[in-house]
């Protein structure tokens, strides 16, 4: 049997085709905007069948640079939702690959249409290429923490409060790749310097957690000093050089909610 879906994304598509059908699901080829979506619904819905993704590797990599996607897709990992591979050459379409369908998907617009079967020959035949292709592929090595992770070790290693900042930060952006100055590293310090957070914790939890290393950490803080956004003041220890505790440096960063915080950081970065 053919048919044809036209819906309003590619989660809707999902919904329509696979939740709660088939155990495994065989993601062929997305472009980008395909494995964000996927990746958020993916994260939210405990209903959809395992995705292997074999995608292109410059697109992956594209995507990835995302903290916001790459961070979830590493939850996904860890869980066993998701496995990433690399597609070895170029696929005709993009495919959404099942024991029980083979869904064609095709960007329209705002909208996504897709041409499905269910004919069981063909997607028997379907399913076994693309299940052996997997099989062959090369793993994507996903170097990003996932955000489990970064948000227990956050609230275990410099605070709840600190935790609770860095999630309001984040989920007011709609990219987290620095675009508009703000990437994982510069969320973590500006979090840091909005709760006096030592420098020295919050760039030892990164580097330990994988977000980057202390020299990044240190390298991030001179450019946001340098524009005025933080400050530092020395904190004297027993032993050694003082460490610097982390100020905001700008009194329109002192004050406000998450959004604002954000959206007045990435003005100032500008």
């Amino acid at each position: 049997m053919v048919s044809n879906l036209l819906e309003s994304g590619v989660e809707e598509v999902l919904e329509a085709a696979f939740a709660g059908s088939d155990e495994e699901l065989f993601v062929i080829d997305p472009p980008a905007s395909t494995i964000v979506s996927l990746v958020d619904a993916a994260v939210d819905r405990d209903d959809l069948p395992a995705m292997s993704m074999l995608a292109d590797e410059r697109v992956l990599k594209d995507v990835m640079d995302d903290f916001l996607v790459a961070s979830k897709a590493a939850d996904l990992l860890e869980s066993g939702a998701l496995t990433l591979r690399v597609l070895p050459e170029d696929a005709d379409n993009a495919l959404f690959v099942s024991e029980s369908k083979v869904v064609a998907l095709v960007n329209a617009g705002e909208r996504v249409a897709a041409l499905s079967t269910t004919e069981e020959a063909f997607v028997s035949e379907v399913f076994g290429t693309h299940r052996d292709a997997f099989a062959d592929a090369e793993e994507y090595a996903l170097r990003t923490p996932s955000i489990s992770r970064v948000r227990e070790t956050m609230a275990a290693d410099i605070g709840e409060d600190v935790r609770d900042d860095f999630d309001a930060v984040l989920a007011s952006l709609e990219s987290a790749r620095g675009d508009d100055g703000l990437d994982e590293v510069t969320v973590s310090l500006l979090v840091a310097a909005r709760n006096d957070v030592l420098l020295y914790d919050i760039s030892k939890w990164g580097e330990d957690v994988g977000i980057a290393s202390k020299a990044t950490f240190s390298r991030t803080k001179t450019r946001l000093e340098d524009v005025g956004v933080i400050d530092t003041e020395k904190v004297p220890i027993d032993v050694g050089r003082p460490r610097l505790r982390l100020k905001l440096g700008d009194d329109r960063l002192v004050g406000v909610d998450a959004a604002a915080f954000a959206d007045a950081a990435a003005d100032l970065l500008a």
